[in-house]
């Protein structure tokens, strides 16, 4: 077979564009929409570990056919075609939950970046109001507000939901004779997703002795994971903020609502605000100066 020359490489590309069609943009957008998705899925502990096994089985496979294994190679070569059900069998909850996503709403919330910052948003007010209520009742609260890294191994510890984020909802949980109200609730995207969920505990040494377990386990998560753990004191009714191992006491509502809209709203549209609102505020500023001219 005859090499490609270098000098018709750009022929050739340009060749390829000319057959490129509407029907492979969408082709790829939609593989590139699974990939996501089985990209999002791996990211749980549980996938992680079998991508891995994987990974080593393919090799071997490979192996065992560049080196004329035919033994190793059969056996292998079958377990492929029993491997296709066994990996439907075993992740049929993660499966189900991602058709479930794609006939609901939220699945083009994917889309429509607006829509989800709207969620973000009402999500924020809702556990700011029941921050503040259970605050003046002395309610001890703790809220796991997830991000990158996913809590699935939290979620399963407790009970599993899908509910979104209310006031009501947030103080009927954590009311002192509720059944799940001793563990942690877990937000993802603007959902609760689980309650009773217990979280680690703090190795942190250094910690000051006057908090107690509630702080403590909210530290911890906060040190594993990427997570915004949000804790409401049953002692003194204080509100803490710890993220990444570090707690953040004593909080007023105004100072947590600044605090979740920092760290959980996309940081995009906090910057695209900043420099719609600098042309403003130089206007102002020259609308004043101009005033003080006109005056002297």
């Amino acid at each position: 077979m005859k090499g490609l020359n270098v000098a018709e490489l750009p022929a050739t590309l340009v060749r390829y564009l000319l057959m490129f069609q509407v029907t492979d943009l969408l082709d790829i957008a939609i593989m590139v929409f699974v990939l996501y998705k089985v990209l999002t899925l791996v990211r749980s502990t549980k996938a992680a570990s079998l991508l891995k096994g994987l990974m080593v089985f393919f090799a071997a496979l490979m192996l065992s056919y560049a080196f004329q294994l035919h033994g190793i190679y059969y056996i292998l070569s079958r377990l492929v075609n029993w491997g296709v059900l066994a990996l439907i069998i075993l992740f049929q909850p993660e499966i189900r939950r991602i058709l479930e996503q794609m006939g609901s709403r939220r699945f083009i919330a994917f889309f429509t970046h607006t829509e989800a910052a709207s969620v973000m948003e009402q999500m924020i007010g809702q556990t700011v109001l029941a921050c503040t209520e259970m605050s003046q009742s002395r309610t001890g609260a703790l809220i796991v507000f997830e991000r990158e890294i996913l809590l699935d191994d939290m979620v399963r510890s407790g009970t599993v939901l899908d509910a979104a984020v209310s006031s009501e909802l947030l103080k009927n949980i954590f009311f002192v004779k509720a059944p799940m109200h001793d563990g942690a609730v877990i937000v993802r995207h603007g959902r609760v997703l689980g309650a009773g969920c217990m979280l680690p505990l703090s190795k942190n040494v250094n910690l000051s002795r006057d908090l107690g377990m509630r702080h403590r386990a909210g530290i911890g998560m906060s040190e594993n994971s990427d997570a915004v753990v949000v804790i409401v004191s049953e002692e003194t009714g204080s509100i803490s903020v710890a993220i990444g191992g570090m707690l953040k006491r004593h909080l007023k509502p105004e100072t947590l609502e600044n605090l979740l809209r920092n760290e959980l709203l996309p940081q995009e549209d906090t910057e695209s605000d900043k420099q719609k609102l600098h042309p403003l505020k130089m206007l102002l500023r020259a609308g004043k100066m101009g005033g003080d001219d006109d005056g002297e």
